[in-house]
């Protein structure tokens, strides 16, 4: 009988034991999940946008006259000094050499002006015989007037044309001196080029183009010798170590920026820059994005906090611009954020299960979320919830 227990107790512990195992097998396993608690602290929302460096006093120098200005003998980068450095100097053009066509009819431009010469003396001799004639008029008309051989209104009649005799000898006089004048601009014509061989006059004739400001040269428009219009830009000259930050942005991003806003400069190859925005461009332009969009952008201009002498003018950066700064706001990673409909859910860790709990956000950045209600300081979520973790799941931290 002993024995026959003994076998039916060694059954029953079998059975119990693999009951338990099946049991155990059964049993839902806790995922390891990444976890993070919900803390308070300072939130800070910005607009990241690339942009650049620029002096703030750009002068550009422009040519005052048409000319032929000399080789530059600056360079970029070079420093000038105001009313000292010489940074241009413009030689007037000279007269073009003239082909056998051209010279041909300046030539005949001379006989012309020589023929026209002639015909006026020819006719100032004439009007001088007419003056002449009408003055032995006037003596013979006055004697017959004493006489009274003639009235008064016919010695006022010769009287008359004796004036009218004498202006027209004064026009063909004047006559002579606008043709000797068109005379002396056609032999004008045929003069060859000299100044370029003459380098006394040149200098003499030379505008020279001194800096206005201390700085260095930022661009040259024109670095070899060449003939130049007026009004041609030749360089740009600043000061490289006032400079400005310009910042390009949406039109709809701009409008939450104010003035005074904190911005850091990234990027750019050294330490990261502290800056402030000194205004908004009133005014917006049109920009083809890469994907071939046309924005809205609006100049955002940036002062430096502090001086960086390693930046210059034009060198790129990243600004990351304040648009919100909350203080000791109730804060969640965004990794633990995710849609749930319409509204903002995450997983709230509770005596190892996972639990959804609907939230309430307000401002937010690439990092941090600010939480308005649905969980507690030291709550704890589940970072990147993936497919495998919902509602009741057993959760164990990693």
């Amino acid at each position: 009988m002993n024995g026959k227990y003994v076998k039916r107790g060694a059954y029953i512990a079998i059975a119990l034991v693999v009951l338990l195992l099946f049991g155990w097998a059964l049993q839902e396993k806790p995922i390891s999940v990444e976890t993070a608690k919900v803390t308070r602290g300072d939130l800070v929302v910005t607009v990241e946008e690339d942009g650049k460096t620029r002096v703030k006093e750009i002068y550009k120098i422009s040519a005052p006259i048409a000319g032929r200005v000399d080789r530059s003998l600056l360079e970029v980068g070079d420093k000038v000094s105001r009313g000292e450095t010489t940074v241009a100097t413009i030689n007037p053009l000279t007269t073009p050499f003239m082909n056998a066509r051209t010279k041909a009819e300046a030539l005949a431009g001379v006989e012309t002006a020589k023929a026209a010469i002639t015909l006026a003396e020819a006719q100032l001799a004439s009007a001088k015989a007419e003056h002449k004639l009408a003055k032995s008029e006037l003596i013979r008309a006055q004697r017959l007037n004493r006489s009274k051989t003639i009235s008064d209104a016919q010695l006022e009649r010769v009287e008359i044309d004796v004036t009218l005799k004498a202006a027209k000898v004064q026009s063909a006089e004047a006559q002579i001196a606008q043709r000797n004048s068109d005379l002396a601009s056609a032999k004008a014509r045929l003069i060859e080029p000299h100044i370029a061989q003459d380098p006394e006059r040149s200098e003499e004739l030379a505008v020279r183009m001194i800096s206005p400001i201390n700085g260095v040269v930022l661009n040259l428009a024109v670095e070899s010798e060449q003939t130049i219009q007026s009004g041609a830009l030749l360089m740009e000259l600043g000061d490289p170590a006032d400079i400005e930050v310009v910042v390009d942005l949406l039109s709809t991003e701009a409008v939450k920026i104010a003035e005074g806003a904190k911005a850091t400069l990234v990027d750019w190859g050294g330490n990261t820059l502290k800056a402030t925005v000194r205004r908004i461009d009133p005014a917006g332009f049109t920009k083809v994005s890469a994907l071939g969009i046309e924005e809205q952008r609006v100049n955002a201009i940036l002062d430096l906090d502090t001086p960086a002498l390693e930046l210059g003018h034009g060198f790129h950066l990243r600004a990351a611009i304040e648009t919100w700064h909350g203080q000791n706001v109730l804060r969640i990673p965004m990794t633990a954020l995710f849609r749930e409909g319409n509204d903002w859910a995450t997983f709230k860790v509770v005596d190892g299960k996972a639990h959804l709990q609907l939230l309430t956000i307000g401002a937010f950045n690439q990092d941090m979320a600010e939480v308005r209600s649905g969980l507690s300081q030291n709550d704890t979520v589940i970072q990147f919830p993936g497919d495998t973790v919902s509602h009741g799941t057993a959760v164990v931290a990693e």
